[in-house]
């Protein structure tokens, strides 16, 4: 069993992360929709209900933030279903045109997301 000390900072990072992905996700699409939206045009559903997915995510991460070491599975969800869906984005950014502004904004922030949390659930799994 890790030491408290290596499941503390996976607990505040989670304390952090699920508030981003609650609130912060529909902030950053309104304000820079280039880098973090993929429907600006308002036209489509899908951004809503990412939204809501993610939405969701935050909320059992905030849940997760309890005890980490029993939300294993939720933590390494989390960790690759972000490189999985930023590596589908990498993609179309260059299939689909005027796309290239997720590049600065979604996509790096997915893979910080996925290494800062594996990093951590490592350490405290360890």
């Amino acid at each position: 069993m890790p030491a408290n000390g290596a499941v503390r900072p996976l607990r505040v990072a989670l304390l952090i992360l699920g508030p981003l992905l609650i609130g912060a996700l529909p902030i950053f699409s309104f304000i820079w929709p280039a880098g973090w939206n993929w429907d600006a045009t308002g036209r489509s559903a899908y951004p809503l209900m990412v939204m809501g997915v993610y939405a969701t995510l935050g909320v059992f991460l905030l849940r997760a933030a309890r005890d980490p070491l029993a939300s294993v599975t939720l933590l390494w969800f989390t960790v690759w279903s972000s490189v999985v869906h930023a590596a589908i984005m990498i993609v179309l950014v260059f299939v689909v045109p005027g796309q290239s502004g997720h590049l600065l904004g979604d996509v790096p922030a997915l893979l910080i997301i996925a290494a800062v949390l594996a990093s951590l659930v490592r350490r405290a799994t360890s």
